[in-house]
């Protein structure tokens, strides 16, 4: 591995810290700052070759803004995911049909694989149980289709087509 590639890995770390110092904090005060960017450049230093394979290359634009429109699309998936159960719970006859299924997914990159997982997770009515070999195995309130390619579309297909950019 060049030294390129490893100063663009570790600026990336450096980078992705600090703006999560940023988001944590709060704060732009500059005393706040300087010291993030003495945190991020350390942390940086000690953890840049497990943290990314890509370096600065993670900050192509089309990542950056599927990134960011995946935010929103989660939070609406999430809202009216929340307001699906919210029905079920408080309807007379709980109209559910609870199961595990069986979902494929195209991705490839580990960590889209972990972020599919959570996003699934996070959203109300679904559970990620397993992740095994490409495939999910996921508790479902209610089951809608079945096989492999139906519970796929319903769960895993709508999240996919942010993730497969955003982590190719």
């Amino acid at each position: 591995m060049g030294e390129a590639s490893k100063i663009s890995r570790y600026l990336y770390t450096v980078i992705v810290l600090f703006v999560i110092w940023i988001f944590l904090t709060s704060s732009l005060d500059i005393q706040e700052l300087e010291i993030g960017l003495v945190f991020s450049l350390v942390v940086g230093a000690l953890t840049y070759s497990v943290f990314t394979e890509s370096g600065l290359a993670n900050f192509h634009p089309k990542r950056i803004i599927y990134g960011i429109a995946y935010i929103p699309y989660f939070l609406w998936a999430m809202l009216m995911a929340n307001l699906d159960v919210a029905y079920r719970v408080l309807h007379p006859k709980r109209p559910i049909n609870p199961g595990i299924v069986e979902c494929e997914t195209v991705l490839t990159n580990d960590v889209g694989k972990l972020v599919l997982a959570n996003s699934i997770t996070l959203t109300p009515g679904t559970i990620t149980l397993d992740v095994r070999n490409g495939k999910y195995y996921i508790h479902w309130i209610d089951v809608k289709d079945a096989s492999i390619e139906g519970a796929s579309e319903n769960i895993t297909k709508p999240f996919e087509k942010f993730l497969k950019v955003i982590f190719p």
